[in-house]
This record gives C-alpha cells, sequence and structure tokens, in this order.
C-alpha cells in the first residue's frame, strides 16, 4: 500500500532545548540543534525532513540559546511554517511538550527529538500510528550495540514491553528509540504544568507499563550527536543529504 499523505492538519514538535553539556567543548556556546554540519545546523537536517515529507508546521521547543535558534531559522523553513515555545527554566522533554502544549491545536503532534536524525518514511510511520486509536507510538531501529541508549524490547503484538533497559556494554544488539513518535494531545494536556518531566524516563515506560505504547521498527539509518564522538560522525553520516537542504534553506 503507498504512503498517505502528510496528514494536512498534523503539527510537528521539534525537542531542541537540551543544554547540551557533554558538548559544551565542540560548539562554543551554541546549543547543540545548531551544531554546524556541512555549514548548516544539524536542526536544518530535522526541517529539511519534515519539508520533504509534507509537513506544514513545526513548533520548535527551545531553551538554552532560543533566541538564536529563533533568529537563524525565522518563521518558514521550505513549505514548513515555524512557530517557537522557549522554556524560561529547564522543564525536560515531556515538560517542554506540556508548555507547548496550546501551539499544538491538533489531536496528535509527531515528535522529533533535536539531537537525534533517523531517515524513516514518515508518511509511513504516521500511517500505522494513526492505524492504532488510543495508543501512543515510536519509531525504533536495530542496533548492534544498545547499552548506550537502552535497549526497547517490544511483544508480538508490537506493543513495547520495556523501555529503556540498559545491558552491559558491548552486549546485547536489539532496537532502540529512534526518536521519533507520535503522541496524542490528551496524553500531552495530561502532563504537569510548569513542571520537569523527562519523556524518555517517566512518560512513555508508564504508558508502557499500561500496554498502550506501539513501537514500530524501520531499518534507519540512525544518528546521535549527543556525545563528540558521535557529533564528529555527524558530516560523513549527513553528507549525501547537505545538497538537498541547501536547496531549500541558506542562513541568512
Amino acid at each position: 500500500m503507498p504512503d498517505a499523505p502528510f496528514p494536512e492538519d498534523l503539527p510537528a514538535a521539534i525537542l531542541a532545548g537540551g543544554l547540551g553539556t557533554r558538548l559544551r567543548g565542540c560548539l562554543n556556546n551554541l546549543p547543540k540543534p545548531l551544531a554546524p554540519i556541512h555549514g548548516l545546523p544539524f536542526l536544518a537536517y530535522l526541517l529539511w525532513q519534515l519539508h520533504d515529507a509534507g509537513c506544514t508546521r513545526a513548533i520548535l521547543c527551545t531553551g538554552h540559546r532560543g533566541d538564536l535558534v529563533e533568529a537563524t531559522f525565522g518563521r518558514r523553513f521550505g513549505n514548513v511554517v515555524l512557530d517557537y515555545s522557549r522554556e524560561q527554566t529547564p522543564l525536560g522533554t515531556a515538560g517542554a511538550l506540556r508548555h507547548a502544549f496550546p501551539a499544538v491545536r491538533a489531536d496528535h503532534v509527531l515528535v522529533m527529538n533535536g539531537d537525534t536524525f533517523c531517515h524513516i518514511p514518515l508518511q509511513t510511520f504516521i500511517q500505522r500510528a494513526l492505524a492504532r486509536p488510543g495508543t501512543e507510538s515510536l519509531a525504533v531501529v536495530p542496533a548492534g550495540e544498545t547499552a548506550s541508549y537502552g535497549r526497547i524490547l517490544l511483544d508480538d503484538a508490537g506493543l513495547v514491553r520495556s523501555f529503556d533497559e540498559k545491558p552491559a556494554a558491548g552486549e546485547s544488539p536489539g532496537v532502540v528509540n529512534a526518536g521519533i513518535y507520535l503522541l496524542s494531545a490528551s496524553l500531552l494536556s495530561g502532563l504537569p504544568a510548569n513542571t520537569a518531566v523527562s519523556l524518555e524516563r517517566e512518560v512513555l515506560p508508564r504508558t508502557a507499563s499500561e500496554r498502550k505504547l506501539n513501537g514500530f521498527t524501520f531499518s534507519g539509518p540512525f544518528l546521535d550527536i549527543g556525545v563528540p564522538e558521535r557529533l564528529a560522525a555527524a558530516d560523513s553520516f549527513l553528507h549525501d543529504l547537505a545538497d538537498r537542504v541547501a536547496e531549500i534553506w541558506k542562513p541568512s
């Protein structure tokens, strides 16, 4: 079955507010989403992915140096209109989404981590997730070692059985969180406002324990720039996309 088009009323939210503590020596006080890759901010690759999929509205959840993120991208990236939700104090990943909730104005939101890139067909992921009403969804990808990320175990129905189970270093290949989610407005509205809450450590494990979290497996590839050695690999990883991103957006 061919991919459905990107739902017209579905917004995206990118979690772009992390402090990037482990990268401070590499970025000279730039916020992590603005890490330069082939002369383009890392966040530009995520916005290109949304543009390429047909998304028309994205909310950038910012924090540290959020003014610089907004000055860099303004109000549009290709066909994607940009809104901003800036937290004044760190709220964690789920807290940032709760803070951005008034801007969602839809039944669901596609959420992407601002420090990972996974080149999957977003329309396919959304189509599969929406076919399972009453649940939340995340994309997972195979990894040769899962100690750095946390292994996810799925049951035969594709529901997440356990979340963020970290095996010993160098052991246990499996699937890991790709940093792409389809979450319901009801989940976000039920989170406490103005409170630091982690999506990965609190909200998703609880949802999995209620058997309401789907894991959809894709082949990837997957990149996490959260530590210096992975950031150093980004130039090679994103090399083939740099020209395509630059065709859509050029820094002002």
